[in-house]
């Protein structure tokens, strides 16, 4: 018998995931560019992350990418109406195409 130690410490012992939600940090820094963009529009934004979706998303899906997190729909991440295109890389091109540029009806 051993004293200062649960006895047989060795037996029963099993190791098991982490439970959903819980994620190995990023500890070679492969996603802080994303997640650093994501916490500058959190605090342009006062804590609101609404209009950080885009944001959220690209972060997600570089963990994701890279191994860090289980990969997941993005409807049970809660992201799946998120357009996949971030506001910082989001021109304003894509607010010239549409019903606009096809205003000329043919007749038949």
């Amino acid at each position: 018998m051993s004293f200062g130690r649960p006895p047989s410490i060795n037996v029963g012992f099993k190791v098991t995931a982490p439970d959903r939600g819980s994620f190995p940090l990023d500890h070679y820094g492969e996603c802080r560019d994303k997640m650093q963009l994501y916490m500058t529009c959190l605090k342009e934004n006062g804590s609101t992350s609404t209009p950080c979706r885009n944001l959220s998303r690209d972060y997600l899906d570089c963990r994701m990418n890279k191994g860090l997190m289980e990969k997941d729909e993005w409807k049970n991440l809660g992201l799946a109406n998120v357009d996949n295109k971030s506001a910082v890389t989001t021109d304003n091109s894509q607010k010239t195409s549409g019903p606009a540029n096809e205003s000329s009806p043919s007749k038949g």
